[in-house]
């Protein structure tokens, strides 16, 4: 059954049209730039950097939930 799913898309990519290759591009880039991008300039992991231990971070969250 997996073998057969996998079989399927590699032909699918296979006989892409050049405007099929294109939109899969863009897609690609899109995500890249989404999961990426965004995280490293948007997303930064600031309770690492604010607290020491595990406790204290859930001290944290808890304060700014409640």
């Amino acid at each position: 059954m997996i073998k057969r799913i996998i079989k399927f898309y590699v032909e699918g990519f296979k006989n892409l049209e050049k405007l099929g290759i294109k939109l899969w591009l863009v897609i690609l880039i899109k995500l890249f730039i989404v999961f990426i991008i965004l995280k490293i300039f948007f997303f930064q992991d600031f309770l690492d950097k604010k607290f020491d231990n595990d406790k204290d971070k859930y001290d944290y969250i808890i304060k700014e939930l409640t």
